[in-house]
């Protein structure tokens, strides 16, 4: 097969690997050459009308387009405004379910939450003492049931004011109650405005037993002290052990990042298998990324569980195109270069295919950025589109294992596994040290059941403690979002 028409309403097609201009695919003569990814006009398309694909506009035309022409930035554009209006068309409640409940091997805490790590955490309330808790993360060594020390760095917590301080406040307190966690040590300087004090007062009660924490200039040795907290939370962590444990206390948080035109066709529609099969047992997804909702979001909310889960999403959406008007940019400021090079034209077409990470479950919950996810099912998660944040967002929210699916490929990796997929074969070839996943094998001939079948296991895996890579490779961050003033 070398192209494929994704919906039968669509009026492109898309290129499965390069095409010379006078090829025959689809019924139709290309009249010019066709990158691998990129789209062709399947009829004579007039200017101004509408593109289809997924079955839904991604944009208008700028001039007359014939059949068998490229169709891509010079012809095409984008008509998302600012000023979409929203109406609540719930769709039909899908019926997932399964016979049974799979199980995985993991740690389950006090608080009933499961981690699919047993690590401490080395956490800094301010970019001062970055250097203090990387020491003291890189001088300790792990022993016995302690599976990893991991120091996790940012450059803020001083000089910031408002939703800044808050939201620094409220990642790095919901990271200190992550179940990946079994011990954490948090250090802070002691004249920053996020200050210690504060911040333990919003860290989950039930897991301070296993914090250990200090201000650098209230000790004599600050590396010292942090290798004594470290030693203390690893003889309670001794005794800690890996248990069989239902998937309905595993939560998967669904990210894509370097996306191209095959994203929305092979990894992120088997990531919406992976959500609809957790959800269906009882467990929790989480879908973030907001911007790359817009010219979708309707779909999302046609799946809102309830009415008032629906007018969330609608605030979560406008708070979103608030947060870009205010700053005098556009909506529909995206895709990335890297997504135009791959044959994504419009942030609708890039959004169409985001989505499909949710698969078909309904949208349970609307959560603000740093908030822990506390409802089973499908949770939207408010964050933008950059990859670091939105994904330490994803590992706050209460993710124990990230699913990122990639279409050019990246090293990233955050507190948790962070399980990269690829969206066609030639990456995960390329670069099979970045890559956990292959769901080019979709476009090989493999068939759905089969590929997705194949990539729960792995997750489950996973989760059980198989290293991903990058956690092989030592590629651990977080990055916090700054939206305000810096004092």
């Amino acid at each position: 097969m070398k192209a494929l028409k994704v919906h039968q309403l669509d009026n492109v097609g898309v290129a499965l690997e390069n095409l010379a201009g006078g090829e025959e695919v689809l019924g139709l003569q290309l009249t010019q050459a066709i990158p691998k990814g990129h789209k062709f006009a399947l009829s004579d398309i007039a200017k101004d009308q509408a593109i289809l694909k997924y079955g839904h506009p991604i944009g208008r035309t700028t001039e007359t387009i014939s059949a068998g022409a490229h169709v891509h930035s010079h012809n095409l554009v984008t008509a998302l405004t600012s000023g979409d209006a929203y109406h609540y068309q719930p769709a039909d409640k899908p019926a997932l379910s399964h016979t049974h409940t799979d199980t995985f091997e993991g740690y389950l805490r006090s608080n009933g939450r499961a981690g699919t790590r047993n690590e401490i955490w080395v956490l800094n309330t301010v970019g001062c003492v970055n250097a203090t808790a990387a020491r003291v993360a890189t001088s300790s060594r792990a022993s016995g049931a302690v599976e990893g020390i991991h120091a996790f760095s940012h450059p803020f917590g001083c000089s910031q004011l408002g939703d800044d301080l808050d939201h620094t406040r409220k990642i790095l307190a919901a990271l200190a109650s992550h179940p990946n966690a079994g011990g954490v040590v948090i250090i802070g300087l002691g004249c920053e405005n996020n200050q210690l004090d504060r911040l333990l007062e919003t860290v989950d009660p039930t897991v301070k037993q296993r914090i250990r924490s200090f201000s650098a200039q209230r000790v004599q040795d600050e590396e010292l002290s942090g290798l004594d907290a470290v030693q203390e939370l690893m003889e309670i962590m001794s005794e800690d052990k890996r248990e069989t444990l239902p998937t309905s206390l595993l939560t998967l948080g669904m990210k894509c990042g370097g996306s191209d035109a095959f994203s929305g066709l092979t990894a992120n529609p088997l990531v919406g298998q992976m959500t609809d099969r957790v959800t269906a047992q009882g467990g929790r997804a989480i879908l973030t990324e907001v911007p790359e909702m817009f010219g979708a979001e309707q779909l999302l909310m046609n799946r809102a569980e309830t009415p008032e889960v629906y007018q969330q999403t609608v605030e979560l959406i406008e708070e979103f195109k608030r947060y870009f008007t205010a700053n005098h940019q556009p909506v529909s400021e995206n895709p990335s270069p890297g997504n135009i090079e791959g044959g994504i034209t419009t942030l609708e077409e890039k959004s169409l295919g985001a989505i499909q990470k949710g698969g078909v479950a309904t949208v349970n919950d609307v959560i603000d950025y740093g908030e822990q996810v506390t409802k089973a099912g499908l949770s939207l998660l408010q964050g933008p589109g950059n990859d670091a944040v939105s994904s330490t967002a994803l590992t706050a929210a209460g993710a124990n294992l990230i699913l990122f699916t990639t279409g050019r490929g990246t090293p990233l990796g955050f507190p948790v596994p962070t399980m990269k997929i690829a969206s066609n074969s030639t990456l995960a070839t390329d670069k099979s040290r970045w890559i956990d996943f292959n769901a080019g094998a979709l476009l090989d001939g493999e068939s759905l059941t089969a590929v997705a079948d194949a990539l729960w296991q792995q997750i489950l895996r996973t989760a059980s403690g198989e290293p991903s890579r990058n956690e092989t490779n030592g590629y651990r961050e977080i990055a916090l979002w700054k939206t305000g003033v810096t004092l």
